[in-house]
């Protein structure tokens, strides 16, 4: 059969096109476990930047892995605010469980700020703990729609559970330059310090249009709206504040006010 035969180029051409198909398949297969693993670590290190336990500069794998030996991963029951001992955390994943029915639950349009429809009935929370094993932040693993996209990231409080010490996003496709300014290191200090709930515990989180006055004295709750970015930055202002109310976190802060939660 001669190199020019109509029947040897398409066998080959066949050939070649399963090895490679099989190739790829083989790469992928692979390398999801190494891609999930990476996603995982990607996750902790931005919650730890998010708590201020370590700084944006740190990447080796194994300093973030014993930065993390300081948080307790819960388990809590959204609804009741109680921690779910008999939930294993490792294998937890709200981001997928919001979308099963029986799993989920379904917020009607007058309490979903956030406009993410369904969460899970069960969620993670994380305690970063100091060497003498005392509670130094709660973060809150949050979500909600901006512009373009659902944003995820952490929410870290102090023990009070209304006190902000750190805001972050580890997923978002906001517009950059734009949208994309909620990962400004400028804008995210802002948040720190501020007064995420009233005296009555309701949600109090205001992002302005423009640029807060910093000589009032009841800015407490205050942070500068992003500039070109106000459906963003209310985004922002809607999921923080949804996450920490009732029918987000606000059972769980609670029952950890109460003294409920060791």
């Amino acid at each position: 059969m001669g190199n020019d035969n109509v029947k040897k180029i398409l066998l080959v051409s066949f050939s070649l096109s399963i090895f490679c198909s099989v190739l790829v398949c083989g790469s992928a297969i692979s390398l999801k476990e190494l891609q999930q693993t990476n996603k995982a670590l990607d996750i902790k290190r931005n919650l730890l930047i998010s708590s201020g336990v370590i700084n944006s500069s740190v990447t080796e794998k194994e300093k973030i892995l014993k930065a993390y030996e300081r948080v307790t991963e819960l388990a809590v029951d959204i609804n009741s605010g109680s921690v779910a001992d008999d939930v294993d955390t490792k294998k937890l994943d709200a981001r997928k469980l919001a979308k099963v029915a029986g799993e989920n639950i379904v917020l009607n349009s007058g309490d979903d700020l956030a406009k993410i429809k369904t969460i899970s009935k069960v969620s993670k929370v994380y305690l970063v703990k100091n060497s003498s094993n005392q509670v130094e932040k709660i973060v809150l693993p949050i979500h909600g729609k901006g512009l373009w996209s659902t944003m995820y990231g952490f929410l870290a409080l102090a023990p009070d559970t209304k006190t902000i010490k750190g805001l972050g996003f580890y997923e978002h496709g906001e517009t950059p330059g734009l949208g994309g300014e909620i990962d400004n290191p400028s804008w995210k200090k802002q948040w720190v310090n501020k007064v995420a709930l009233d005296g009555k515990n309701n949600p109090q989180i205001v992002v302005v249009k423009g640029q807060v006055d910093h000589s009032d004295s009841a800015n407490y709750n205050k942070v500068d709206g992003l500039s070109g970015a106000t459906i963003t930055s209310n985004g922002v202002q809607a999921l923080v504040n949804f996450w920490v109310s009732d029918n987000g976190f606000g059972p769980f802060l609670a029952k950890y006010r109460n003294g409920e939660v060791l």
